[in-house]
């Protein structure tokens, strides 16, 4: 198919997808779900409760969480289908309760949402015949008056919510004994039961037959990270990867291979290579491990697997926050977070997240500048009706740092020590802009759709210097300098449609997807000579001379994908997903130097998956997965034939355990093929063919949850064996590079929950990695490292307290980019944080 064919599909994909009446594609929805069918108040002698009731004698899951004066309890694989609409509210219903709210949360869960008047209450909630009783009980010692209920309000038809991160708590049994849960911490659980990446339905873990990781927002609070990929330290078999010059880049290892340039923004493909993603406004991050091409497509390097970055949506309780964090080398960084209604009856909800950062660096000359405005609305059209829109616009402003080459001489300089480039012409500027939407409809309980359009651009420029090997005295390091012009295009348009059916006894949970999408990447770099340095005396001051024209060029794809899934409960305890996409995929790249020639590729693959999941018991999954990933090749073999497409298989079993509620582990056993892999030529150096395999496989454990009230952990365990298996030019046997065969890691918090200390914490973090080779063929090995953080803070009603020590032993310890060059880590970091909410 020529690209203008693939234009014009383009266009009558916007025509279609902008046109109502045309909308495909689905809110996610949970089969089996237990109905709660009423919502009333009652008055006790201690308090007030709060009554659902439910259709059957089905005991559902809750999950609850606090924050300020209020309580939450999200009730999953529920659906609110009360007779007067989809919100129950009463308003100052006791001297001592401000509100109760009963809403949707998302397709398949309820959220029961109390604000007290001075302090959260206590909450015991029981089982009855009628369905669940949350009996309310005010933080301070109530009155012998009993509360008087007022005037109850009629419920306020609305849509339902964006899903947010609930605090998992233990289920009560189905008989009718009470459970007491007390609300004295201000704590969000490290346990996350649901996750979407991996199916595009919001279903429990434990029904997804691959692994898993989500990183809620506590954890991202409690370490103070400021950089997206500091989280693949609680992320079993993932690494980081240093971004372009030093930027903070989304870039990750997973299970061996390299994942730099494509991750995903609320579910749509992402290049982030150019642009980076603030923290200020991500809600969690969603990991999976794996092959993602059955729901996402083909790519260049997501073969084993995607990191997904869910954004902060509008809610409708107001919510403001402001954060001040400042630390070493100069570090400061405001952020605020405002959100609520912009309507009395609630149908128009807005959230505002903005944050500036200004740094040094621990690195000579190097610091950043950089600012983030994301503004979010979401429109609540009608009761089956949502419409959201979101916008980033970040700025980043840094100097651009390439690290160290990677040679073993390196190893021995100062951790700070600049060599590659000059402090006053090494710099890089970078403007982004992300425009995202999301329609949702539901036509019935059954059947939905959702429509989602994405458009991100970034332009920069950058100016630095690229190296050549040592010369022979090993330490005159040879530079060319290099200014560029670089922009980044990235479209896609998402058409959903999701059912729930049964034929027969088998309950059927279906997905239909059709998705456009366009990327382009266009630079153009100026090459000059400049002086080499010395690398163990460096003398700065050296000018770029004889500038001339080098690399330009522009490559990009146009691609159409049609994906259908269906998730499949046979019995209550045996489910099967199976799924596939089909891409078409049209991709060039023009070079505007006249001596190259310009290649246009048009490709189409199918891409599989198969997963079986056995639940022997309702705490215990037993999963086995097989699923297939490719990508489109641009260049051509020395005879001018077109490659195939670079294929990933990979086959995993595995096991996810709640120990209860509160904690969970997911064991995996994988082994990850990546086929078809492009490699020298053994006849001509200046081509390639294609005959190369690498092939990862290993064991990782996560765990994650809540041990004791107010005790909070999340620890990692892999073993990785990611080698080189078929190659003309490097050796078979090579490890991958980045990628330690060992690695481990534990982040664990304790809050006091009672007496005079309570709200004060402390948390503890450690880091292993074994020793990894820093290119292919292996030439040199990094050494392994433990390194600890640690924390203490102190959390009250409205305002938090923190002190984050990174790196407290001063470890030193390095991280490299593929082939390329190797970044040292940070020595001892302290960052301080004051937040307040109001």
């Amino acid at each position: 198919m020529s690209k203008n064919s693939y234009n014009n599909l383009w266009r009558l994909g916007l025509g279609i997808g902008f046109v109502p009446t045309l909308v495909f594609i689905a809110q996610p929805a949970r089969a089996d779900t237990i109905q709660v069918t009423a919502a009333s108040l009652n008055p006790t002698d201690k308090g007030i409760e709060v009554v659902l009731e439910t259709a059957d004698d089905r005991v559902p899951q809750v999950f609850t969480s606090a924050y300020g004066k209020t309580f939450v309890a999200n009730i999953i694989n529920t659906q609110l289908r009360l007779p007067s609409g989809q919100e129950f509210r009463q308003e100052n219903p006791s001297r001592d309760i401000a509100s109760v709210v009963v809403t949707s949360l998302g397709a398949n869960s309820v959220r029961v949402r109390v604000t007290g008047v001075a302090d959260a209450p206590k909450v015991q909630l029981n089982r009855s015949d009628r369905g669940l009783i949350f009996s309310l009980t005010p933080a301070t010692t109530p009155t012998a008056t009993q509360p008087t209920l007022a005037t109850l309000q009629q419920p306020t038809p609305t849509a339902p919510p964006k899903p947010q991160t609930a605090t998992a708590q233990p289920p009560a049994s189905n008989t009718d004994e009470s459970l007491e849960i007390l609300v004295t911490g201000e704590r969000e659980s490290y346990r996350v039961p649901s996750s979407t990446t991996g199916t595009k339905l919001e279903v429990p873990q434990r029904d997804i037959p691959q692994s898993i990781q989500v990183i809620p927002r506590q954890v991202i609070e409690d370490r103070q990270v400021v950089r997206l990929n500091e989280l693949t330290d609680n992320v079993s078999g993932v690494q980081r990867v240093p971004g372009y010059g030093g930027l903070s880049s989304v870039g990750v290892r997973i299970r061996g291979f390299t994942t730099q340039f494509e991750t995903l923004r609320n579910g749509f493909r992402d290049f982030g290579y150019l642009s980076p993603r603030d923290l200020a406004n991500v809600e969690r991050v969603e990991v999976l491990k794996g092959p993602a091409s059955v729901l996402y497509g083909g790519g260049v390097t997501g073969f084993s697997g995607q990191i997904n970055t869910i954004t902060k949506k509008p809610l409708e309780e107001p919510l403001y926050q402001i954060n001040m964090t400042a630390g070493s080398y100069d570090f400061y960084r405001p952020t605020l977070d405002f959100t609520g209604s912009l309507t009395g009856d609630r149908s128009l909800l807005y959230r505002l997240n903005l944050a500036y950062e200004n740094a040094d660096s621990f690195r000579d000359f190097n610091g950043n500048e950089s600012y983030l405005i994301a503004p979010a609305l979401t429109w609540k059209i009608g009761d089956r009706t949502n419409l959201t829109v979101e916008l980033e616009q970040q700025h980043q402003n840094y100097f651009f740092d390439n690290g160290f080459p990677a040679e073993p001489e390196f190893l021995d300089l100062p951790r700070d020590r600049f060599v590659l480039g000059e402090p006053d012409l090494n710099d890089a500027e970078w403007d982004s802009t992300s425009i995202t939407y999301n329609l949702e409809h539901e036509f019935s309980d059954n059947w939905k759709f959702r429509q989602g359009f994405n458009a991100t651009t970034v332009n920069g420029s950058t100016a630095s210097s690229f190296f050549d090997p040592l010369e022979a005295d090993r330490r005159t390091l040879p530079r060319i300098f290099s200014e560029s012009e670089e922009s980044q295009e990235n479209y896609s348009l998402q058409n959903e449609f999701f059912g729930k059916f049964n034929t027969g006894s088998v309950r059927h949970n279906f997905l239909f997807g059709v998705e456009l999408a366009r990327y382009r990447f266009d630079f153009t770099f100026f090459d000059g000579e400049i002086d080499p340095i010395d690398i163990l005396d460096p003398v700065y001051g050296a000018r770029p001379r004889n500038f001339a024209p080098g690399d330009r060029t522009a490559y990009g794809a146009d691609n159409l994908g049609i994906y259908l899934q269906d998730l499949v409960e046979l019995t209550p305890n045996f489910k099967i997903l199976a799924g596939g996409r089909f891409d078409l995929n049209d991709a060039y790249r023009d070079e505007f130097d006249a001596a190259e020639q310009d290649q246009d590729e048009t490709n189409s693959d199918f891409s599989p998956r198969l997963g079986i999941v056995y639940q022997p018991s309702q705490n215990t999954s037993l999963y086995a997965s097989y699923s297939q990933s490719f990508a489109q090749l641009l260049p051509r073999s020395q005879i001018n034939e077109q490659f195939k497409p670079t294929t990933g298989e990979q086959f995993e079993i595995g096991v996810k355990q709640d120990f209860n509620d509160r904690l969970s582990a997911t064991l995996a056993l994988y082994q990850l093929t990546r086929q078809n892999v492009l490699t020298t030529d053994p006849t001509d150096p200046n081509f390639q063919i294609q005959t190369g395999e690498q092939r990862s496989r290993g064991v990782e454990l996560d765990l994650a949850g809540e041990l004791l009230p107010g005790w909070n952990l999340i620890a990692t365990y892999a073993y990785t064996d990611a080698v080189v298996t078929e190659d003309n030019d490097i050796p078979e046997g090579d490890r991958l590079d980045g990628t330690p065969k060992h690695s481990a890691s534990l982040w664990t918090t304790y809050q006091i929950q009672d007496g005079s200390l309570q709200g004060l914490g402390f948390g503890l973090g450690l880091t292993f990695q074994g020793d990894r080779e820093a290119q292919i063929p292996n030439s040199i090995t990094l050494p392994s490292y433990v390194r600890t953080d640690a924390a203490i803070f102190y959390r009250q009603n409205n305002y938090k307290i923190a002190l984050n020590i990174k790196n407290l032993f001063n470890t030193k310890y390095y991280e490299s980019i593929e082939n390329f060059s190797i970044f040292p880590g940070a020595p001892t970091t302290v960052l301080g944080t004051v937040s307040v909410e109001f």
